[in-house]
């Protein structure tokens, strides 16, 4: 039985998802980062297997068409996908796993892991995602505005989450991240995956 649990994480850009689930899984070692396959090249700083499992394009497609994404897509002319059966043996082996995505990958966690836990991280408002997208110093106005645009897209996807959190102060929004990783934890399902010999009585005639 599987006893582990699935977290999917969402959220627009800037509204403070990356460095949340950073903090998270630095002070829950119980929580492990779900590692998925990609196409594009490693970036500067980046190692392999630690934030993307890095493969050519043709063992990408050769693993697909075997099945063995739970869920897959192409952004900007490269590949991501995550592993269905590796996921599996994790949770099988009582680990709880984090995995960051768009709210498309979501749905399709969500069909492929029906127990999975959602959670969504808001802005406090569009005004203030504009002001820490500006204080990136990484993009022109025009990108500023296509990523605002594409916030707003995303977040009205908003309401299929389990958990939604709203990143105003960051400490405050991770008590609030690890509320909802406790609260699942202690799910019906989950304690008697987790401790069966406790639940024995269940059993009984």
């Amino acid at each position: 039985m599987i006893s582990g649990t699935l977290f999917i994480v969402s959220a627009p850009s800037g509204a403070g998802k990356t460095t949340l689930v950073g903090r998270l899984l630095a002070d829950d070692p119980k929580v492990r980062h779900s590692v998925s396959f990609t196409t594009r090249a490693p970036r500067p700083g980046e190692q392999d297997g630690r934030e993307y499992n890095f493969i050519g394009v043709q063992r990408f497609l050769a693993m697909r068409e075997r099945g063995e994404f739970a869920e897959w897509a192409e952004v900007h002319d490269n590949f991501y996908g995550t592993s269905r059966t590796w996921l599996e043996q994790r949770m099988l082996e009582g680990c709880d796993m984090m995995l960051e995505i768009d709210w498309q990958g979501a749905q399709q966690m969500r069909r492929q892991f029906p127990e999975a836990v959602s959670i969504f991280i808001l802005p406090p408002s569009i005004a203030e995602l504009e002001r820490r997208l500006r204080g990136r110093g990484a993009d022109s106005e025009d990108v500023i505005a296509r990523r605002v645009a594409g916030a707003l897209g995303e977040m009205r996807h908003v309401a299929e989450f389990d958990f939604v959190i709203i990143n105003n102060d960051l400490d405050v929004a991770l008590g609030e991240l690890k509320a909802a990783v406790c609260a699942s934890r202690l799910r019906f399902p989950r304690q008697r995956a987790r401790h069966p010999d406790v639940f024995r009585f269940l059993e009984q005639d």
